[in-house]
């Protein structure tokens, strides 16, 4: 990959994952949260996984109900991968597996993958290492993750400065996620969303939590100077304006994307052609076709 046009400084990453690895247990509230979902998830399979590999795991939020023989937890920090009660860890760059083909049953991953820079290339050796008819189930940021923070900054700055730079991390589109999955040669893939919705008591609360959990700007291309003070403060000032609920609380949004694939396998039942299907689902249900988008509303005391 050319460093050049690199979107992440991967060096940033691993430097802040390090840095998370001080004091991650009073700041990971996401972490366990969204590896509680993906453990339900994994518990609705029929079907028990020997090998499992947990890509970006150093936070050691993930908990299998069913200990397989072998569990890995990979992490870009080898800080992070110390500080963890685990058997078996693995410093690694989930750009570049260290594993052979069809050597997986199972690979999961709890908001990591995101910051990699050549998210299809990671997909794609995913595919390739897992077995015939082995699971891939990921949990990523979604592009509605702090929308409110990344909208104040850029009104502030444009108010201190007269002009904006970065400063959060993009995440994954949605609509991209699917394609990416069938490129990537993963059979049956399924997208789908979470909303949460989580209250501080102010910005900077949502900021130390952020730092805490090693989840801050990571941008290749983001300004390298401190914050100018009045550029800060006009941000809290107006996220308050426009984000503070009836508690007197401030809100942030995080959108989790899941990500889940097969390997293919001969044995898999294979989808209808477009078209042949000879009834609509609602009519099938007896009910009425509607979206439901799930949304959780923790308050942090933070």
């Amino acid at each position: 990959m050319n460093d050049s046009i690199a979107l992440f400084d991967r060096k940033a990453v691993r430097r802040q994952r390090g840095r998370a690895a001080e004091n991650i247990s009073a700041h990971d509230f996401l972490y366990k949260d969204v590896a509680s979902r993906l453990a339900d998830r994994l518990q609705d399979i029929n079907r028990q996984f020997e090998t499992v590999l947990d890509i970006g795991g150093g936070h050691g939020a993930v908990e299998l109900a069913h200990a397989p023989k072998t569990y890995i937890t990979g992490d870009l920090s080898e800080t992070l991968l110390k500080a963890l009660d685990r058997s078996r860890v693995l410093v690694m760059d989930e750009e570049f597996l260290p594993f052979s083909e069809n050597s997986l049953d199972l690979v999961i991953s709890c908001l990591a993958l995101h910051w990699a820079n050549d998210l299809p290339g990671a997909l794609v050796q995913i595919c390739r290492a897992l077995k015939p008819d082995g699971l891939f189930l990921a949990a990523v940021l979604g592009g509605d993750t702090l929308i409110e923070l990344r909208r104040v900054f850029l009104e502030a700055e444009a108010e201190t400065t007269g002009g904006t730079s970065p400063r959060t991390s993009p995440v994954v589109e949605i609509a991209d996620t699917g394609t990416l999955l069938q490129r990537a040669g993963f059979a049956l893939p399924v997208v789908d969303t979470d909303i949460l919705t989580v209250t501080y008591s102010d910005v900077f609360a949502l900021m130390r939590d952020l730092r805490g959990m090693g989840a801050t700007n990571a941008l290749a291309a983001r300004n390298r100077y401190f914050l100018r003070r009045d550029t800060l403060f006009a941000a809290a000032k107006r996220y308050e304006e426009l984000y503070t609920d009836a508690d007197g609380r401030i809100s942030a949004t995080f959108q989790i994307i899941w990500l889940t694939g097969w390997a293919p396998s001969g044995s898999q039942q294979q989808p209808l052609r477009p078209g042949s299907a000879s009834i609509r689902l609602a009519d099938a249900l007896e009910g009425n076709e509607k979206v439901v988008e799930k949304k959780a509303r923790p308050e942090r005391n933070a």
